[in-house]
């Protein structure tokens, strides 16, 4: 079989987190399970209903932009983007075509086409006598697609591209981005071409393009890319043509199945809508790039190349960058602390101890306790547990649960006594274990071990 090369482009819904919807006035709460409810003429597809922009979608898309390293527009329409499917009540979806929000920018070392905005469908249901239901409640929620530039070479970029997506929406607070929900939909244009074909005069190896539509989590984008461009493969090495179409994804057989021939723009007949007003971005003060910069969080790449320079493992720094809450902790701790010299101890007890979050405060007293030898490890452990569980002082914890770690020497003595008279050739290592035993594993490993030397070698 020849070598063969996978290009991959992404195509990414997410429905953004705003109060109404798109181009009315409706609520939109993705949480909501009755059919019809968040609902009104404008999102039906009344006749003589106006639609009007809602700002807050269009400035979420913007901060995105800005946080992409992209090119915001200092013009922008919307359009009519004409298909007839029975979710889409007007004959046609506002959407962006000429003149997106964005353009361009980074992310995941992956290259951006575009972000635009348009909006929602209706949730098509068929039930099992053969019928079909619609649901208006996802109709006009704002959504937001990203494109990219077909340029990610495996099926595990892929689906880290869209991990990445979906935390940089998090952190800019625009999105759930709950694919389980489905407010982020992930699509994949896949094509393979023989690695001994010559280029293109632009340097393209790319072949005929399939697309695969709704993806809906990061495991299942991997398997269909890998499961496509084998089918691709397959069919190149029997000499037979890929046809460009878009092919769903089957989850019971883990593959993908024709859908319909893929359309091409000039299928949509786009055009400008002639109800909403054009858009100016420059004119807007809030939009300006500076006032969008301004508001932005500290991203995820930035927290990467920070929590970087406290010399922790890079499985604990994603662990804090994926999960921000435990990130807060980590940060918190190390704060309260001002020890440099403990902060990979405080990253070994958070990721490898807790199971949910547990005071700053008090965790950074059970540092401190078994810094000083007041709490062994094990003993640590035990204290992390009643925190993380019922909460509580850490202190207090260690001394009812008896945890604090016994570092009287009188104590010890008599209890090395007694384990030397009992097992009296036997080697050090040993004397601490049966040590440890006697002290209901309390004892300082360090004095025990310490105290048996010195009185083996008393002993002669």
């Amino acid at each position: 079989m020849k070598d063969y090369i996978l290009t991959v482009g992404l195509e990414i819904h997410v429905e953004l987190a705003t109060e109404t919807k798109m181009f009315c006035n409706s609520k939109n709460d993705t949480d909501e399970w009755h059919p019809n409810t968040n609902v009104c003429p404008v999102c039906l597809g009344y006749p003589g209903t106006l639609p009007t922009i809602n700002k807050e979608a269009v400035r979420s898309v913007l901060r995105l932009g800005v946080a992409l390293g992209g090119q915001i527009a200092d013009y922008t329409e919307f359009n009519r983007k004409n298909y007839f499917y029975p979710d889409i009540p007007k004959g046609y979806q506002i959407s962006q075509y000429k003149y997106p929000l964005v353009q361009g920018g980074m992310l995941n070392d992956v290259a951006i086409t575009r972000v635009h905005l348009e909006e929602d469908t209706a949730k098509s249901l068929h039930n099992e006598s053969g019928h079909s239901l619609l649901d208006f409640n996802r109709a006009g929620i704002p959504l937001m697609e990203l494109v990219t530039e077909p340029v990610i070479k495996t099926p595990a970029d892929a689906a880290n591209f869209a991990r990445e997506w979906q935390l940089l929406l998090r952190y800019l607070d625009i999105s759930g981005a709950n694919m389980e929900k489905g407010e982020m939909r992930v699509e994949a244009n896949v094509s393979v071409q023989r690695s001994d074909l010559k280029k293109d005069s632009g340097g393209s190896t790319l072949g005929t393009k399939v697309e695969i539509k709704n993806l809906n989590s990061f495991k299942v984008v991997e398997k269909a890319i890998k499961f496509e461009m084998a089918r691709q493969i397959n069919a190149l090495e029997k000499g037979e043509k890929v046809v460009q179409e878009t092919r769903g994804w089957d989850e019971n057989k883990e593959e993908t199945f024709s859908q319909r021939i893929k359309e091409s723009a000039h299928d949509y007949r786009y055009f400008p809508d002639p109800d909403l007003p054009k858009l100016s971005i420059k004119d807007i003060p809030e939009f300006s790039e500076m006032a969008l910069r301004a508001s932005l969080p500290e991203l995820p790449r930035q927290k990467r190349e920070r929590l970087s320079k406290l010399g922790i493992s890079k499985e604990h720094m994603e662990i804090y960058v994926a999960q921000p809450e435990w990130g807060k902790l980590f940060e918190e701790v190390v704060d309260i602390l001002k020890d440099k010299d403990l902060i990979k101890l405080v990253s070994n007890y958070i990721t490898s101890e807790l199971k949910s979050l547990v005071s700053p405060v008090e965790f950074s007293e059970v540092i401190r306790m078994v810094t000083r030898g007041e709490l062994s490890s094990k003993g640590a452990k035990g204290v992390l547990k009643v925190l993380a569980e019922t909460g509580g002082e850490t202190r207090k914890i260690a001394e009812e649960e008896n945890l604090m770690q016994e570092n009287n020497r009188e104590i010890l003595e008599k209890i090395v006594e007694e384990v030397l008279e009992e097992n009296k050739n036997a080697p050090v290592q040993f004397l601490v274990g049966q040590a440890m035993k006697k002290s209901g594993n309390r004892a300082n490993p360090v004095i025990l071990q310490e105290l048996l030397k010195g009185r083996k070698g008393d002993r002669g």
